[in-house]
Formats: C-alpha cells, structure tokens, sequence
C-alpha cells in the first residue's frame, strides 16, 4: 500500500471559518499575534494570552470540517495516510482522518508550565488563571508558542522520507515549515500543492490553483482512480 503524505496549513481549515490572523493584519485588539503567543507574553501579562487562547478556543466548538477535510478520509481506504498539520485545530480528527502529527500543538490540549509531558485534554473552551497540573503549576495552552523549539519536526521528516505522494494543502511551498519538510521527500516521490495563492513554479509539483474545499475532493478522485486502474 502507497504512503501519502499530507502537509496541510491555514489554508485547510480557513472554508471552515476559523480565523487566520496571518491572513488579516497580524493582529488582535491591536496586539501582534507575538505579543500573545510567545514565553515572554505568558510571563508578562498571562491573563492576555489565557483570554486569546480562550477566544480561539471557543470558536473552534462553533465551526465543522469542511469538504477538504472530509475528502482525505476516503484516501485511507487505498493508502496509508499521515497527515503533519500546522494546524492547532482538531478538524482533521473530527473530519474522521486517523494519522495526525501536530506541528504547533493542539488547541483543545492544555500542559503543564513545569514539565511538557503532563498533557492534559481541556474540559470545555476555557482555561483560567488558577488551573494547575498536579505539580501544582499553571496550565498553558499546548501550542509551539513564537521562539520555542517544533518537538515534532523531527517525526515529520521522518514520515516525508517515506512518503510516495505528497500533497500540501492551504499553505505556501515557499514558507517553513512546509518548504524545508517536501524537501526531505524521496526522488520518486509524486508531488501536488492545492492552494489558491500559489506562485510555485516547480517543474515537479501538479498544482490546484484551487481552495481545499473544492480542490482537494478532486485531487482525492484522480489519486484514487489511479491507484484503481
């Protein structure tokens, strides 16, 4: 059975309606997206990044996967798939894909301040000043804030390198970390970008100048029917 590969960015859950900053002016009440998501805004003014994680916490229990995220599940009946998502949401578990490696963390997981092994799922949308681990520490949210090291960067270039399809979706070819990651795909390797924003020029890639929702059930179909023939 052929393995693929998915890389899917902002652009993946954007039909859904959650909200890209990056996408907008880079900011949040006025604040850059750095200024609460990153140690030193935790240290500095904790109940600023708790309300903004809050916030995009809540909206993500208002909002369904969209046809992009429905259209990968049916690639599992006819390849092993893994998704390496730069996505903080859960759309891809609730869509129903199975494999799924976080980049940047997860929105719905709280951790420790003291020991990034306690992982915590969060009851509900909303964590407050006072939650603690059972070390007696605050929770954070479990997100790859801006200056901490990608844990998980490693596993994905492992899963690249043995890749037979590559596909990214809703993110520039060009930007870290889905630029550095399709480089470490084998030679053999069939390549495919969906995104409508592309400016890609590689001789190599077959690229849906397309949004996920309607170009990815369509590069599903022609994979499939391939794989059928």
């Amino acid at each position: 059975m052929k393995r693929i590969v998915i890389l899917s960015g902002a652009g993946m859950s954007a039909e859904s309606g959650v909200k890209t900053f990056r996408d907008q002016d880079g900011l949040w009440r006025n604040h850059r997206i750095e200024e609460v998501a990153s140690p030193i805004a935790w240290h500095n003014n904790r109940e600023l990044v708790l309300e903004f994680y809050n916030i995009r916490r809540k909206q993500l229990y208002e909002v369904d996967p969209n046809h992009g995220h429905l259209a990968l599940t049916k690639l599992e009946e006819h390849f092993h798939v893994d998704i390496i998502t730069q996505n903080v949401d859960d759309l891809h578990e609730r869509a129903g894909s199975k494999n799924i490696l976080h980049l940047h963390g997860e929105l719905k997981k709280v951790r420790s301040s003291v020991d990034e092994n306690l992982v915590y799922t969060l009851d509900g949308w909303e964590l407050k000043e006072g939650d603690l681990c059972e070390k007696g520490s605050q929770l954070r949210p479990h997100i790859v804030w801006f200056g901490e090291a990608v844990p998980n960067i490693e596993p994905a270039v492992h899963l690249v390198q043995q890749a037979d399809i590559v596909v990214v979706i809703g993110t520039s070819m060009v930007v870290y970390p889905a630029a550095g990651l399709i480089n470490y795909s084998p030679s053999h390797a069939q390549k495919y970008l969906v995104d409508p924003n592309t400016q890609i020029g590689q001789s190599d890639v077959e690229v849906y100048q397309e949004k996920a929702g309607t170009g990815v059930p369509k590069l599903v179909e022609k994979l499939i029917k391939e794989s059928t023939d």
